[in-house]
């Protein structure tokens, strides 16, 4: 284990790893729309519930950069 401090790419992807999830989920919504409604179902429950996790850590982020 290292003490260096985690670099620009690491606290990125900390903050905004689970939006980039969501919104390729929705992509791929909307790619599936009309063919596959089971693939639909799976990715719009990944846009539901990546998105509210990447809502909850952009939340703590600022939370804890007041701190």
């Amino acid at each position: 284990m290292s003490n260096e401090a985690p670099s620009k790419l690491d606290k990125w992807r900390e903050k905004y790893a689970a939006l980039v999830v969501a919104l390729a989920c929705l992509y791929g919504v909307i790619d599936s729309w009309s063919s596959n409604w089971i693939l639909t179902g799976i990715l719009s429950l990944g846009v539901l519930i990546c998105g509210t996790i990447g809502v909850f850590d952009i939340k703590r982020a600022i939370y804890n950069r007041k701190k």
